[in-house]
C-alpha cells in the first residue's frame, strides 16, 4: 500500500516551506528582491504598494524565518538595505518559474476572456 503523505505532520517538508511563506506579502516581499537585488525600505514599499505597518511586520517575520537579511549602516540618515539570504536565494527558481506561470495564465485568461466577450456579442445579434 502506498504511505499516505501527511501534510499535518511535523516531518513533512511542504509543511515547513509553506509556514516560512505564509501571509499575504511574504511572496511578493521576496519575489521583488529575487527580481531588484538589495532595496531599502522605501523602494520596497514603492514596489509593493504596501502599508508601512504591513511593510514592517513581513521584513521582521521574514528576518526572523532567516529568508531576509536586514543591514543597517550607522549614518545619518539612517540607510537600511534588505536582501535575500543564502536561504532564500534558491528560491529564484522557484519565483522565476512561479512568474512564468503567471504570465501563462495570464494569457490563457486573456483567451477566456476574448471568447467570452466574443460570446457575448454573438448572442446580442
Amino acid at each position: 500500500m502506498k504511505k499516505l503523505i501527511v501534510y499535518q505532520d511535523d516531518s513533512c517538508p511542504m509543511k515547513h516551506a509553506c509556514k516560512a511563506l505564509e501571509g499575504k506579502w511574504k511572496i511578493p516581499v521576496i519575489y521583488v528582491l529575487c527580481v531588484n537585488g538589495t532595496l531599502r525600505y522605501n523602494e520596497l514599499k514603492q514596489a509593493l504598494g504596501i502599508t508601512n505597518v504591513m511593510l514592517s511586520n513581513t521584513l521582521k517575520d521574514l528576518e526572523q524565518e532567516g529568508l531576509i537579511v536586514r543591514i543597517s549602516y550607522n549614518e545619518i540618515p539612517p540607510r537600511v538595505d534588505y536582501s535575500l539570504s543564502k536561504s532564500a536565494q534558491g528560491l529564484i527558481p522557484i519565483m522565476n518559474a512561479f512568474a512564468r506561470w503567471g504570465e501563462t495564465r495570464m494569457t490563457d485568461l486573456d483567451t477566456v476572456s476574448s471568447l467570452f466577450g466574443q460570446e457575448i456579442l454573438d448572442n446580442q445579434k
